[in-house]
């Protein structure tokens, strides 16, 4: 059985985020300015023939290579697994016997992105807040983290459990760190009550900053995730809004729907019982769910995936192996410390 250790220390996550910023800096190509457009055609006597305008150089694009992942920056990509995953992290466990089905780096500290969501929907309903009381977005819920828009307009007023039902299933930003501000104590105390039910959980690697995962430091672990989700999955309200395919909330006049993140929910080809999406560009793409899957219910998380849709096609992948379809023995894999 192929082993892979990773150890994780504040200098080294320092010295990888310091790459790769420098990393980002050194691949910006310069821009062509305007000034550097061709000088306009010289005068010419009157019985000459005119000459044509001379044809603007087109302007260059600006070019800038995305930022390495965390994952990339640690060097978890370069980390073979018989499946040929694109996501760096990987684990598939059983939800009833806790037997792990397959284990990529599963102990390594990443940025969660939207993950974080799932947190945030478990306190709100594990404290009971009443799902019919109204809440506003306010200018505190713009994002400040990464600059990023919403389709909820500052004094949008919906109902907690709209609230909560955005943020699951269309990853809505706004509505997640309205339900962390709307929180008794307010949002400082949110994100208290966010750390002391990861360390309840015993989610030691995991920390929280924000209720939304927009800041990359709201970090956790594979196996702190699989947790996460089997404990969320208790809870038929998150259940029912994390899978929901789209939802209409009334928007002013005008009725305004949403769509779930999630590509296999919008399949119907899954048997999923709780998901939840996730991306930033120090993520990656992340996704986490609950499904029954060759006759078990398991759960399974796939962190720093690199493509538009390989966090969809690992979760495809590792179905065909559990099926046997693969041409892969499905016996137990674990590649990680």
């Amino acid at each position: 059985m192929k082993t892979f250790t990773l150890g994780f220390t504040g200098a080294a996550i320092a010295s990888a985020v310091l790459s790769a910023v420098l990393l980002t800096a050194g691949l910006a190509l310069p821009v062509a300015s305007a000034e550097a457009a061709a000088q306009p055609p010289a005068k010419v006597k009157s019985n000459a023939r005119k000459a044509k305008p001379a044809t603007r150089a087109p302007r260059k694009a600006t070019v800038v290579a995305a930022a390495p992942t965390f994952g990339q920056l640690y060097g978890l990509h370069a980390v073979d697994d018989p499946l040929d995953l694109k996501s760096s992290v990987a684990l598939v466990l059983d939800q009833d016997t806790d037997e792990v089905l397959f284990s990529k780096n599963s102990q390594a500290v990443l940025p969660i992105a939207s993950i974080t969501k799932l947190m945030t929907a478990l306190l709100v309903v594990e404290a009971n807040l009443p799902l019919d009381e109204k809440i506003t977005i306010t200018d505190d819920d713009k994002d400040t983290e990464k600059g990023t828009g919403s389709r909820l307009a500052i004094g949008t007023t919906l109902s907690r459990g709209e609230m909560l039902h955005l943020a699951l299933m269309a990853s809505e930003n706004r509505a997640a760190h309205a339900l962390g501000r709307t929180y008794p104590g307010g949002l400082q105390a949110f994100v208290e009550a966010m750390n002391q039910k990861a360390q309840l959980l015993g989610m030691a690697d995991t920390r929280y900053v924000e209720p939304t995962g927009l800041s990359s430091r709201n970090q956790s672990s594979a196996k702190d995730l699989a947790a996460l989700v089997k404990v969320a999955h208790e809870f038929p309200l998150l259940r029912e809004f994390s899978t929901s395919r789209d939802y209409r909330v009334a928007l002013g006049r005008r009725q305004v729907a949403f769509h779930t993140t999630n590509g296999l929910v919008r399949s119907g080809e899954w048997d999923i019982g709780l998901q939840k999406t996730g991306f930033i560009n120090e993520a990656g793409k992340c996704l986490v769910m609950q499904a029954r899957l060759a006759g078990r219910k398991l759960i399974m998380v796939f962190l720093d995936s690199t493509g538009k849709y390989s966090r969809i096609s690992d979760a495809e992948t590792v179905r065909k192996w559990l099926s046997g379809r693969t041409g892969v023995a499905s016996s137990a894999v674990k590649i990680d410390g």
